[in-house]
């Protein structure tokens, strides 16, 4: 049976302490709106953009928000097993893998930001609505960003890595 080494050098102690910025920014802005708009409340910031105070009991964009209270329970632990996995792939990355390793380090701190709120209050607080000729994308908040935009660039290492493997192939090919 391998062994595996987990070794943190610098760049993993990076994308661990950019998971934490994530963590607490997302915490903070939270934390913001409970305290200045009570729950149902907003304000028109611009004509696209609304700071609301609303709160998802399920998954992302509010799926399975209606489904009786396991979602509190089933996310959670979901959201823990996922943690758990983006830890040990982190720790195991190289220190050249960059942008996977930035990904995962906002992936990581929004899985925990909204796992957080999960298991303290029974479901997540949303606060960023952006909205169009009366069409309201669903609200999100900060850990969801985080979590989008770390899928957004998981992707990009992957049509990047691969473009990088199919060029190395053809110069290696006699």
């Amino acid at each position: 049976m391998p062994k595996y080494q987990f070794s943190l050098g610098s760049m993993g102690w990076l994308w661990f302490a950019i998971a934490a910025m994530v963590l607490l920014t997302d915490q903070l802005t939270k934390l913001w709106i409970v305290e200045n708009y009570t729950y149902g409340a907003g304000d028109s910031i611009t004509a696209f953009f609304n700071l609301v105070h609303v709160r998802n009991y399920g998954a992302a964009f509010s799926f399975l928000d209606n489904e009786g209270g396991w979602q509190r329970w089933g996310f959670s632990f979901f959201a823990a097993v996922i943690s758990v996995v983006l830890v040990v792939w982190i720790a195991r990355l190289s220190p050249q893998q960059k942008l996977e390793g930035l990904a995962l380090g906002l992936i990581l701190g929004g899985a925990l930001g909204n796992l957080y709120d999960r298991v303290t209050l029974g479901f997540v607080v949303d606060f960023l609505d952006f909205h169009w000729s009366g069409w309201h994308f669903p609200a999100f908040n900060v850990a969801d960003s985080g979590i989008t935009l770390g899928a957004i660039l998981i992707l990009a290492d992957a049509v990047l890595n691969r473009t990088g493997q199919t060029d190395n192939q053809e110069a290696d090919a006699p």
